[in-house]
């Protein structure tokens, strides 16, 4: 699977039920989110142990889910009173081996609107 550098991620904070797959979790993108799950974007959920991480997107003809499950610790998901959060894929990378998302000697993205 190659990703675009334009795609974005996004995580659902709230722990969802993973018997839930691909049409379960689309509706979830769509009503609970307000995204729309044909974007290509990605979008993660954990569980409520926060053991096991499903990530669903559309790529080009049909949805595609990809999940990881964890037999020892936890995913240090993201805290937020909010319903979602938009990462980039560097941190979901972090998130999916152990760390956390915001790490704290990171480097920040920087981005400019034009050159001198």
């Amino acid at each position: 699977m190659h990703i675009s550098s334009k795609v974005k991620v996004y995580l659902a904070l709230n722990p969802t039920d993973m018997r839930k797959s691909i049409n379960g979790l689309s509706i979830l993108v769509e009503d609970q989110l307000d995204l729309n799950p044909f974007s290509g974007h990605l979008f993660a959920f954990v569980n409520r142990a926060r053991t096991i991480v499903k990530v669903l997107y559309y790529d080009r003809n049909g949805f595609a889910l990809w999940m990881k499950r964890l037999e020892k610790h936890n995913f240090k998901w993201p805290c937020s009173e909010s319903e979602v959060m938009e990462i980039g894929q560097r941190e979901l990378s972090w998130l999916l081996e152990g760390l956390e998302v915001r790490q704290k000697y990171a480097h920040e993205r920087l981005e400019y609107s034009a050159i001198f």
